[in-house]
């Protein structure tokens, strides 16, 4: 096994980091290292903020679900699902008479364009996870930042095609991460298809589950009075409070988005 799938295979999630700053050209490392992740058509859809303020980290621990280390976190990077920008350069190109010109109806940024932005800012993202753990550093995604959009826009100042699609905390990992084992994942055979998609059956997830509930939940129990680990996500994720939040917060952007 070679270094880059040795270190993709022993990535995990980091919450408790080392009191020790990173160092100002390891930063440049992985944003310039990040600059290079895919993107669609090569145009970048998406914007990075660096957030040093620890008056904007303190908020965002309480804004992001009440998550202490983020404010103790050395490095947070907030990913943007950036179109204001491209869109911007639209307008100062003169794109509007351009348009008149050539019989094209204008439009401004749409839901498929949110998408594409959020898959380029989240390619990103994990680009400079990459990068980041090659360095020694540990990190860990905050999906909250989706949550609270109101908040966050005013916080981070952000146009109206710009919207929080994800964020990273970064630092050195404190105690025993490279002894810690892995999270468990689905077998592959229920992730990876050929050719067209395959609904699953009872007896498939009986077995898809089977490596998570007897490894991730061997020393867990099921949140409140649910027996499995279907039901378990259905009561942690699917219908908590912060996933019902997440999802007005993004009707919210998406409004803005399709012109409501």
């Amino acid at each position: 096994m070679n270094e880059t799938l040795e270190l993709i295979g022993n990535r995990k999630s980091v919450r408790n980091f080392k009191d020790k700053k990173i160092k100002r050209e390891d930063i440049n490392t992985i944003i310039n290292s990040t600059l290079r992740a895919p993107t669609a058509g090569g145009q970048m859809l998406y914007s990075i903020i660096e957030v040093e303020d620890p008056i904007l980290k303190d908020k965002l621990v309480v804004t992001c679900d009440n998550q202490p280390f983020i404010a103790k976190a050395p490095l947070v990077l907030l990913f943007l699902a950036d179109y204001q920008r491209t869109y911007d350069l639209f307008i100062s190109s003169g794109v509007i008479e351009y348009a008149g010109r050539e019989g094209i109806t204008h439009r401004t940024p749409g839901p498929g364009d949110f998408m594409l932005a959020s898959c380029d800012a989240l390619i990103a993202a994990q680009t400079s996870v990459l990068a980041a753990e090659s360095l020694g550093l540990g990190s860990c995604y905050i999906g909250d930042i989706m949550e609270n959009y109101e908040l966050h826009r005013e916080m981070f100042d952000l146009p109206d095609y710009a919207f929080p699609i994800t964020m990273l905390c970064f630092g050195y990992p404190e105690g025993d991460y490279s002894t810690r084992s892995v999270s468990p994942r689905y077998p592959g055979e229920y992730i990876c298809f050929k050719n067209q998609y395959r609904r699953l059956d009872q007896p498939d997830f009986s077995q898809m589950v089977r490596p998570v509930e007897e490894t991730f939940f061997k020393s867990r129990n099921f949140t409140g009075n649910s027996e499995n680990i279907g039901q378990h996500f259905y009561t942690k994720k699917f219908t908590s409070d912060f996933t019902l939040e997440m999802n007005r917060s993004v009707q919210k952007a998406l409004d803005i988005w399709s012109g409501i």
